[in-house]
């Protein structure tokens, strides 16, 4: 048998039908209304929304618009909380927990909708979720979770027993799983580059390749200097998350970059994609540091993604660990060919909670914890209306205090590696454990 080869290009699959498209270079206003930092999802959105409001507003992005996380994630609507239920009620009420887990139904379904209304060209497609168990204990307690989310939100989600699994995967690697029919898929570079399409033909304007360097107060506005010069900002709304910089220190302090890495293999052939994505859904499992994956938009390859606990450069060591999760789960794609890998940086904080709040006049929409899909236009968007006063439409359970400051962190995540091994042990005990 050969040794495994890395992926044939290092860049996102979702790049090939729909590259970056690097903006012209353009003035810098002196005067705005509000400037945003970012032009990912959330800073188009929100930007959307005040544009369409009769704002003067500017998006300032240090990379080409979406170059980051925007166009390098699995392009899942899964809109997952990190914590669940019975933490949140711990740390902040059983009432804030409520509103987090109602929430999360709103913003998908308010996703779809966007989507629809505004006529966004990406692919996507309400085809479910499929969450695996590992162990008949871990499944027992999975199936009672998504009878409550059934009776609590009338979502429609139920067990699937591993004697009904192949159903929905052709892998037996799991002691079956459970199903949620809200969460579907899209191509997340195409969602990108059409939610650009309408924030600049509503207005906004976008500066690519223009970080932001510094945000001061200046009266009762800011001044705030980029690399191509300086604007005076009635309001000013950071928007950045996995990418954050210097430029917002306080923000910085409370965000941790983690990377997640991504393969693609090649084309597959029909009655292969038909035996392992049965019913091409979205994928997960429950571990707490697992893969997930899922079908490409055409129904040609797999994606499969997980966290990569490497730090810089672009190893190669991360890229055959995907490989081999996908041949543990689907053995007949040991020699399968990989077109694709890549990572890009997703951002978490201490209690792992997406979140607008304020300090020092700024606003800020960030942290969403690898489920951005869903979140950054629902937390940029509200963000937005939080801005204008409009506070029927600002209201969101995710509006609340600032995540805390992580302890002799300012930015370069050292840490990480070690608490990853620390997740995969933990996972491995929780496997043997279940399995004995």
């Amino acid at each position: 048998m050969h040794e495994p080869r890395a992926a044939e290009k290092d860049t996102p699959y979702w790049w090939e039908a729909s590259p970056l498209k690097p903006l012209p270079q353009q003035t810098v206003p002196k005067k705005l209304d509000v400037l945003i930092v970012g032009a990912g999802y959330a800073g188009l959105s929100a930007g959307l929304v005040l544009a369409r409001e009769g704002r003067s507003v500017a998006a300032f992005d240090a990379m080409n618009p979406g170059e980051g996380a925007s166009t390098r994630n699995g392009g899942i609507t899964s809109g997952t909380i990190r914590p669940d239920y019975a933490t949140i009620t711990r740390r902040f009420g059983e009432e804030k927990a409520q509103a987090i887990e109602a929430e999360g139904k709103i913003a998908r379904e308010f996703l779809y909708d966007f989507i629809k209304t505004e006529g966004l060209a990406c692919d996507f497609q309400l085809v479910g979720q499929f969450k695996g168990a590992f162990g008949y204990e871990q499944y027992e307690t999975m199936a009672r979770s998504a009878e409550t989310l059934a009776k609590r939100l009338r979502i429609e989600s139920y067990a699937v027993p591993y004697a009904e699994q192949r159903s929905y995967t052709g892998t037996d690697v799991y002691r079956g799983g459970t199903v949620r029919l809200d969460i579907g898929g899209l191509h997340p570079a195409k969602f990108h580059a059409e939610l650009l399409r309408v924030a600049l033909a509503s207005g906004v304007a976008v500066h690519a390749r223009t970080p932001v360097i510094s945000i001061e107060r200046d009266g009762s506005g800011f001044g705030v200097v980029t690399s191509a010069g300086s604007v005076q900002a009635r309001q000013v709304l950071v928007c950045t998350n996995g990418y954050t910089d210097g430029a917002v220190p306080f923000l910085r302090r409370r965000l941790v970059p983690v990377r997640s890495r991504i393969i693609a293999t090649e084309e597959l052939a029909p009655d292969v994609m038909a035996r392992l994505m049965p019913k091409r859904m979205m994928m997960t499992e429950n571990r707490q540091v697992g893969f997930y994956y899922r079908p490409s938009p055409d129904g040609t390859r797999i994606l499969l993604g997980g966290r990569d606990s490497s730090r810089v450069g672009n190893p190669v060591a991360p890229k055959l660990m995907l490989r081999k999760g996908l041949a543990n789960l689907f053995p007949e794609l040991e020699s399968v060919r990989l077109s694709h890998s890549w990572f890009g940086n997703v951002a978490m904080n201490r209690d792992m909670l997406p979140r607008i709040f304020e300090k020092d006049g700024v606003v800020y929409a960030s942290g969403f914890c690898g489920s951005g899909v869903v979140w950054a236009p629902w937390i940029g968007m509200h963000a937005a209306h939080k801005l204008m006063g409009n506070h029927e439409r600002a209201r969101t359970a995710f509006d609340f205090r600032p995540p805390a400051s992580i302890p002799l962190y300012r930015g370069d995540p050292w840490f990480m590696p070690a608490m990853i091994w620390g997740y995969r042990m933990q996972d491995r005990f929780a496997l043997w454990r279940d399995r004995r």
